[in-house]
């Protein structure tokens, strides 16, 4: 890892730290220059993304999406290696995470398994268990959601059974040196919401694999699916709100607002219940407009109740009804993530003490490294 340059230190953003720089690359993006490939365009998930190991972390930076096109941020070959570049001016080595080699795999079934499941970070596996959802209609769908893409693509499949993704994880960890798992799905019905399904795929993957799980729903109707998802070996559970502003809510989630807020704190209620404080998180996405106060309100009461609200800039993706959105500033990111972390600090929440999951890959947010920064640390890590 190159550090900056020193005679450009006193120039933006080199004297800049690296949580600011990583804030600055979630929003802008990267221009890649075609010197790297993989990364994955369309669809569920960190998508229209690469992972990256930038100082001892790895990160998932935009590559394909509208902002990065246009970003200051690019990619430059040398002897040494690729260097980040801002503006011209070289800042430090930034590596590829490499293609796994579990992608060079079919399942027993003929299907490739990264139609199965696909690397995340640098060591994380994730799949969307099923591909399909109910609020897929335009008028209905979550407008920063990708989920449909992908099937349209031919990416993935409709449906993964327990024992393709208990065959890819084996490999996966056996080949790549995979350290934990997450598995989310669309949502089915407006019974379970996929719950019984994600049961079934960790109790497959429990008999080949005691890798840390994180699943990831709607809050089922029925309660007593948390002690079920945990029976199963699930670790930690995120169930995502998105917003914490209602009007938010109503405009980019017409038909998920009609879960409403207090819907999913009962449900956070519930559920560190089963997992325990700091085993259950929830997506909280800036840039769609949200009031700030009632944003930090919510991850405020979150937190005191064992929720560590995973703080992230809105990602533009491609084919999604916010495709020409523009991501939040990077001035905002830092005020919001500075005073997340401070709640978080004073609540005993934390990133690294999250089993599995979001919170605890954190490649997609730079609310870990303003946590180090909040205790004294450097936050690049």
């Amino acid at each position: 890892m190159l550090s900056m340059k020193q005679e450009d230190a006193k120039d933006e953003p080199a004297s800049r730290s690296y949580a600011s720089w990583l804030v600055d690359l979630h929003n802008k993006g990267l221009r890649s220059n075609g010197l790297i490939e993989g990364s994955r365009r369309g669809g569920a998930g960190p998508t229209d993304d690469r992972a990256f190991v930038m100082g001892e972390r790895a990160v998932m930076l935009p590559t394909l999406n509208g902002p990065a096109q246009t970003s200051p941020y690019s990619l430059a070959d040398t002897e040494e290696g690729l260097v980040l570049q801002y503006e011209g001016k070289s800042l430090m080595y930034l590596d590829p995470v490499a293609r796994p080699k579990f992608y060079d795999r079919t399942t027993k079934d003929g299907i490739p398994y990264n139609k199965i499941a696909v690397l995340h970070s640098a060591d994380v596996l994730a799949s969307t268990v099923i591909q399909s959802c109910i609020r897929w209609a335009p008028s209905q769908r979550c407008k920063f959601c990708a989920i449909g893409n992908s099937l349209e693509s031919g990416s993935t499949v409709a449906m993964k059974t327990p024992q393709q993704l208990a065959e890819v994880v084996q490999a996966a960890e056996e080949l790549d040196g995979i350290k934990q798992i997450t598995l989310t799905t669309g949502t089915p019905n407006e019974t379970d919401r996929g719950a019984l399904h994600l049961a079934e795929c960790v109790k497959a993957i429990r008999e080949v694999s005691s890798l840390p799980i994180q699943v990831q729903c709607e809050p089922p109707e029925d309660d007593g699916l948390y002690r079920v998802l945990k029976e199963a070996g699930a670790t930690t559970i995120g169930l995502h709100v998105e917003s914490f502003d209602e009007d938010v809510r109503r405009t980019i989630m017409p038909s998920k607002s009609g879960i409403t807020l207090e819907t999913y704190f009962k449900a956070f209620e519930q559920a560190v219940a089963i997992f325990g404080r700091n085993q259950v998180s929830t997506y909280v996405i800036l840039g769609m407009g949200e009031n700030v106060d009632r944003t930090l309100e919510g991850c405020a009461r979150a937190a005191r109740m064992g929720v560590y609200p995973f703080v992230v800039p809105l990602r533009p993706l491609r084919g999604t009804l916010l495709e020409d959105a523009v991501p939040p500033t990077s001035e905002y990111m830092e005020s919001v993530y500075r005073q997340v972390a401070a709640i978080l600090a004073d609540e005993g929440i934390s990133a690294e003490a999250s089993g599995a999951g979001c919170a605890k890959c954190g490649a997609c947010s730079a609310l870990s490294s303003f946590e180090k920064l909040a205790s004294g640390g450097s936050g690049g890590k």
